[in-house]
């Protein structure tokens, strides 16, 4: 059979069920349409044939009769999943259903695959996720969560644009690993003969471009970190990072609370919603409170960055945490922070001023030196966002790096390479700035209310198959 090369398509399902709405049962419209799908059912009565038919938009009935459809007896024999392209007038049956009637069709490609039993549906999971587009058909729930992180993409993007931001693109390949402590995927240029880095994150480069004079800038692609595979975790994932001169930690909160609840707006047309099952807002303001007061509600006593790293420890291990040699006290507090209260905050909030030790590109609180004007928004018990007032004193910088640098020494897998270019960028003066990491993945997991970040992700990463 030759498959055409095109077809001539002027008409979508959703657009037919509205403009023809108005159609009486048995009714005819004199419209002729040209509308091209996938066969989700089949059905033959004698001499009457139905068919659903979906496209992108959703479905319509397809109504064909012996003594109108060209090759009457071909079109009842077309297979589950077939693609079709179909010429025929509006209608409504006379039981109710809006309908083409099939004049003239013609098969545009052939499934060769079931897409699961009488259409209810993949249930495996690994099926699912390796062959999406089999799961978009067979599941449309799916395509509405990608459609929703779509959606979400869009509203972030414009919010920002609104604000005056500008958007760039950096380079995902990089000579050091740099921007976040994270483990990054190596890879060899072969013409350059040197070893590169997937981006773990694009803050230096944003930065720069600060000093160079681009005052309020954003991007948002694609990050690579070569750590485990969760519910929430993607090896590759989508980041908005965003910076504004002039701008503190405050400024950005201000700023992340009033993105995010505009765009549930935008896409869901309220800020109240239920995720899972359970009421969530995303109105904005949202609480701020210390990771020192959250650790200290959730163990029970007053614990901060000043605690004897030993009593830290400790408490960890009590918890049942393997505490690194080189972790110093602030390590051992934003340990305990996550083992203890994270999994408890359900509404957005704001956990605020770090351990220096863990922030190596925030610049140091004004009221205490061991912490950092950083925040994380946290929800469901999960870190949706990262930002803080960034690190302007090249100096200090360096001494952040190189304690990171003695960090690895000691066998700390996960810290920040010395960049070189960053700080000289830094010597050209970087005013006072701040910046704000937030996954688009995560946030489109909120819209869409799903819990595992592989249904928000249309290709998400798998262990290839060896047979």
């Amino acid at each position: 059979m030759t498959m055409p090369y095109s077809f001539a398509h002027n008409a979508y399902a959703a657009t037919l069920q509205t403009a023809y709405d108005h159609l009486a049962d048995g009714e005819e419209s004199g419209d002729s349409v040209n509308v091209a799908g996938r066969l989700m059912l089949l059905r033959r009565q004698g001499k009457l044939a139905f068919a659903t038919m979906r496209d992108s938009s959703g479905e319509i009935q397809l109504f064909a009769l012996a003594s109108v459809t060209n090759e009457f007896e071909e079109f009842a024999k077309l297979h589950l999943g077939d693609w079709v392209g179909v010429s025929g007038e509006v209608v409504r049956t006379k039981r109710g259903e809006l309908s083409v009637k099939v004049e003239t069709w013609v098969t545009l490609a052939t499934a060769q695959h079931n897409f699961g039993d009488k259409w209810a549906g993949i249930t495996d999971y690994d099926l699912r996720y390796r062959h999406r587009e089999a799961d978009l058909w067979a599941n449309p729930a799916t395509r509405t969560s990608l459609q929703r992180r779509s959606e979400v993409a869009r509203a972030v993007r414009e919010r920002c644009w609104a604000q005056g931001f500008v958007e760039v693109e950096t380079p995902i390949l990089n000579a050091i690993a740099s921007g976040s402590d994270a483990r990054p995927f190596a890879t060899h240029h072969n013409a350059l003969d040197s070893d590169f880095f997937l981006r773990i994150a694009p803050e230096l480069w944003l930065k720069r471009l600060v000093v160079g004079g681009f005052e309020r800038v954003f991007e948002i692609g694609r990050v690579f970190r070569n750590e485990g595979v969760s519910p929430r975790h993607n090896p590759e994932f989508t980041m908005l990072e965003i910076y504004c001169a002039y701008w503190n930690y405050e400024d950005m909160m201000t700023f992340t609370e009033e993105l995010t609840a505009g765009v549930a707006m935008d896409v869901l047309g309220t800020t109240e919603v239920e995720y899972q099952g359970r009421p969530f807002s995303f109105a904005a303001p949202w609480p701020r409170r210390t990771m020192a007061e959250l650790a200290s509600e959730a163990v029970g006593e007053e614990v901060s960055v000043h605690t004897p790293r030993e009593k830290l420890a400790s408490m960890l291990e009590e918890r049942g945490v393997d505490v690194h040699r080189a972790w110093g006290p602030g390590r051992c507090l934003a340990e305990l922070f996550e083992a203890t209260a994270e999994a408890a905050l359900w509404n957005p909030i704001f956990v605020t001023d770090f351990p220096v030790e863990i922030s190596p590109l925030a610049r140091r609180h004004q009221s205490d030196p061991d912490l950092v004007e950083r925040f994380e928004s946290y929800a469901v018990g999960r870190e949706l966002s990262n930002g803080f007032s960034e690190l302007i004193d090249p100096v200090d910088q360096r001494l952040r790096f190189e304690d990171q640098a003695r960090l690895a020494a000691e066998g700390e897998p996960e810290t920040m390479h010395i960049d070189e270019d960053y700080i000289k960028a830094l010597e050209w003066g970087l005013p006072p700035t701040a910046g704000l990491g937030l996954g688009i993945d995560r946030l489109a997991m909120l819209i869409a209310d799903e819990s595992n970040i592989r249904e928000v992700i249309a290709f998400p990463t798998l262990k290839p198959l060896t047979d």
